[in-house]
């Protein structure tokens, strides 16, 4: 299970490729790439710095990859934050989760997103043509969260 904050591009093939290496038992691998959009609140958006609270920023993300791990059989998991100064187009994050079956790592992929977007520390300012701005959590985002909360959401056991 890693974690790796960086500003440097990633390749998200390549990762994929590492959580299958030598392992004749994966059956699959789910994975999701978070990308910076030119626009964002009905502005334009011209670039996105991204910042976090080293040390603590890694701790946490650890702990919600650990976290799908206790409600899914998954194997391994990667997830890649950048931080800095980032571009539309550019991608912002990578999570990737190996398991033997779909239906696991699918769940396990969007519930460490689900969580990375409202439990770890990172903020983003973006830069618009009406100033430099902060951007705020969403309801969306914690709505996603919650539904993890249930009781049931980890059990199934994929196909």
């Amino acid at each position: 299970m890693a974690v790796r904050i960086q500003r440097e591009d990633f390749d998200a093939g390549a990762e994929m490729a590492r959580l299958r290496a030598g392992r004749a038992d994966v059956g699959a691998i789910a994975s999701f790439v978070g990308v910076v959009r030119d626009t964002n609140a009905g502005s334009r958006v011209g670039a996105m710095t991204l910042e976090h609270y080293p040390g603590m920023t890694e701790k946490s993300i650890q702990s919600i990859i650990e976290e799908a791990a206790s409600r899914w059989r998954i194997f391994d998991a990667v997830v890649i934050h950048r931080i800095g100064e980032l571009l539309p187009r550019d991608q912002i994050v990578l999570v990737a989760v190996s398991g033997s079956h779909r239906g696991e790592a699918f769940a396990a992929c969007e519930f460490i997103m689900d969580y990375l977007k409202t439990r770890a520390p990172f903020w983003k300012k973006e830069q618009t043509p009406e100033g430099a701005r902060w951007v705020d959590a969403r309801v969306s985002d914690d709505a996603a969260a919650a539904r993890w909360d249930a009781p049931a959401a980890g059990t199934g056991s994929g196909a």
